[in-house]
Formats: C-alpha cells, structure tokens, sequence
C-alpha cells in the first residue's frame, strides 16, 4: 500500500487514542492531520507503519493537552468533553473498554489524569498496546509506564459507578425517559430519575444555562417537562442519538441547526446524570449550530402567550 492508504487505514484508530487523550473532537482531528504531516515527511518508511502512527498521534495529543489544561482551568463554569455522536475504530475483542472509555464520565474522570497517565491508560487499558509500545509512544522506560499504569486505573476505578447497566437496559430507559419528556410527563420523569439526579451543562458562558445546575428528582422533572412544550411549539425537535456511546439526544430548532446535546448516564434503572452540551464551539463538528439564546427567547415567548 502507498502511504495514505496506510494512513486512511489507520486514521479511525488515531482520531480514538487521540479523542480519549484530549476530549475535544476539533483538536483530536488537528492532532490526526499533524501526524500524517510527519508521516509524509518522514525520510524511511517505519517497521511497523500502526506503532509509528500511534505513538506520533499520542506525543502530539500529549503536547496539546498539556496547554488546553490551562486553558480548562480557566474556563467558564463546567468543562465537558465535545460529544462523539460515534467511534469511527471497532474492535470486537475489546468493544467493552472502547465503549466505556468514550462516555462522558469516563472522559472525565481521565481528566483528573496527569497527561501522560491518561495517555499510557489510553494506550494500555483501552487500545491494548503493549507496554514496550506504550513506552515508545511516551518517552519514558517501560517501568515507569507500568507504574503510571497502575497509578491511573488506581484513580479510574475508585471513580467509577459500581454498577453499570448493561446496552439493552440503557436503551430501554432512555427510550422511556425521552416519552416522558416528549409529553411533559412530571410524575413519569420523576419515576426514572434517581433521587440525588444531577443536570448539568457546559455552555462556556456562550450558552443559557441553568445557573450551575439543578438537583433532585422533583426539581430535574419539573424543568424538563418546562422545556420541552414550549420548544415543540416553535418547531424544535427532540432527537435521540447515542452521544459517546451511551443514550443521549440532539436538540433542533425549526431549521434542523443543532441547539445542544443531551447524555445520560445511567445506574440501578434510574437516570444519575444528565449532561448538557450547550457551548456551540463544542456543536459546530455536528453541522450548523443554532443560536440558543434566540430558540430560547422564542419559546419563552410561545410559553408567555399560552398562560
């Protein structure tokens, strides 16, 4: 094969270790397009074409995530990954940790990582690369990968649900959450939310918000069921999509521009956590992106004039 068809080969499994290392879709995209830059550049082609660009795609996303660290400090309220509406790398052998790498928790949790143990957990516990590689891939001895190791699934597992519904039982509470929404359904959200639910959302001050979240069971349905009529009234629409790889939904206006998305995390049969992605920087990958602050003037508006 020429060289891009071994890139074009290899280019979903470089955008997935990039994309987990940095939870940011547009820099894990740059990081891909840098690594075939060096690639075309490289004067000898490499033994083994998947451990050079592997390990290229991680030095780099390594660098880029040591300064959008800072960045992520600085940011306004609540930093949530740029969602995945899908992993363009299938392994069947290790569909488990390829799915349960890419949720939101589980990327966020990585974000309590320094950058080289999230790469070398990336690298090791969801990819499978072994530790001669991984060592490679960051610089260090393969002792000391072993040891950042065992350091980052020490803080992966202590952060996890103990629990985790299985696909089909995911998929069916979602699917009974998003009717109860569709018809403003209080007492039927209420039933599928845990008491100590959580709605979040990450706008980076570019987006309506509701303030730095709402809490509990009651409040979490009452404003759901708020939302949702005056939305369908001027024309928005609800759809449900799988975002990094768990239930979730794509909100619409009238135009079919993206105003945000939705993901779910779920645990014992209820909904934990709802997350909302509502800065339009982290939305412009999924195609044209509303102007949030106006749908959401409109239906207040279409809420107003039916009371």
């Amino acid at each position: 094969m020429t060289r891009a068809e071994e890139f074009l080969e290899l280019r979903p499994l470089l955008f997935s270790i990039a994309y987990r290392i940095l939870g940011s879709v547009s820099e894990a995209e740059d990081a891909v397009q840098e690594t075939w830059l060096r690639y075309e550049a490289s004067p000898t082609r490499p033994a083994s074409t998947k451990a050079f660009l592997s390990a290229t795609v991680s030095r780099i996303a390594i660098d880029v995530l040591r300064s959008a660290r800072v960045r992520r400090e600085e940011y306004a309220g609540q930093w949530f990954p740029e969602p995945l509406l899908a992993d363009p790398y299938e392994d069947p052998e290790r569909s488990a940790e390829l799915a349960d790498s890419v949720s939101m928790a589980a990327l966020l949790l990585l974000e309590r990582l320094s950058p080289l143990e999230r790469a070398v957990f990336v690298l090791r516990e969801v990819f499978g690369f072994g530790f001669g590689e991984v060592a490679s891939a960051v610089g260090r001895s393969e002792a000391a990968c072993r040891q950042l190791a065992v350091r980052a699934r020490r803080h992966m597992d202590a952060g996890r649900a103990r629990f985790e519904a299985d696909r089909r039982e995911r998929a069916e509470l979602a699917e009974r959450f998003f009717d109860a929404f569709r018809e403003g359904d209080v007492d039927g959200l209420r039933k599928l939310l845990a008491a100590d639910v959580q709605m979040i959302g990450d706008s980076g001050g570019k987006g309506p918000l509701w303030g730095k979240g709402v809490f509990g069971a009651a409040n979490v349905a009452r404003t759901l069921a708020a939302i949702v009529a005056p939305f369908a009234r001027i024309g928005g629409v609800v759809e449900p999509h799988e975002v990094n790889g768990r239930p979730g939904a794509i909100f619409r206006d009238r135009d079919g521009n993206v105003v945000n998305i939705l993901a779910l995390d779920t645990l014992d049969g209820q909904i934990q956590t709802i997350r909302a992605v509502l800065n339009p920087d982290k939305l412009r990958h999924l195609g044209p992106v509303a102007d949030a602050w106006a749908v959401v003037r409109e239906a207040n508006q279409a809420r107003r004039s039916t009371n």
